[in-house]
């Protein structure tokens, strides 16, 4: 993935390792701090081998983040308050759906908070099944056909 810069904002790929620090100050302010998650499930085992990345503004001070697993996955889309409809998220969204057509995968699945199912249905997604709870917060199954 390339970098994408516009007069607000740049999307950068970001590394789990060199660029944790940045990762962290936006996950952890948006589920934990935020939306009450437990630490505990902030990280998992999908971190080292997931491709992340990052949206820092002008400044270079991270404002958004998600990762793409190696499962076919979309996650931790977060965006810290203050940048929110301001097309943070939709950049990396749709950075991540352009990563995704890249591997050549099929398809494209998350776990949408389903505060933000409307987000994704904007942008192809299709839900699929019932919603559920994790960490306490209603999430729901969606998924995006990359392919015919």
């Amino acid at each position: 993935m390339s970098t994408t810069t516009t007069a607000e904002f740049t999307l950068r790929p970001a590394s789990f390792i060199a660029d944790r620090e940045a990762l962290r100050a936006v996950r952890e302010t948006v589920f934990v701090t935020e939306q009450h998650a437990p630490m505990d499930t902030e990280w998992d085992s999908m971190d080292p081998v997931a491709e992340h990345i990052l949206a820092v503004n002008a400044h270079g001070a991270p404002i958004g983040t998600a990762r793409l697993t190696p499962d076919g996955r979309f996650s931790r889309l977060a965006v810290l308050k203050p940048w929110r409809g301001k097309g943070v998220g939709q950049a990396l969204l749709l950075a991540m759906i352009d990563k995704a057509r890249s591997h050549g995968w099929s398809e494209l699945i998350l776990y949408a908070q389903v505060a933000a199912e409307g987000f994704y249905t904007r942008h192809g997604f299709v839900v699929e099944g019932e919603p559920f709870d994790d960490v306490g917060i209603q999430h729901q199954f969606m998924r995006l056909k990359l392919k015919g």
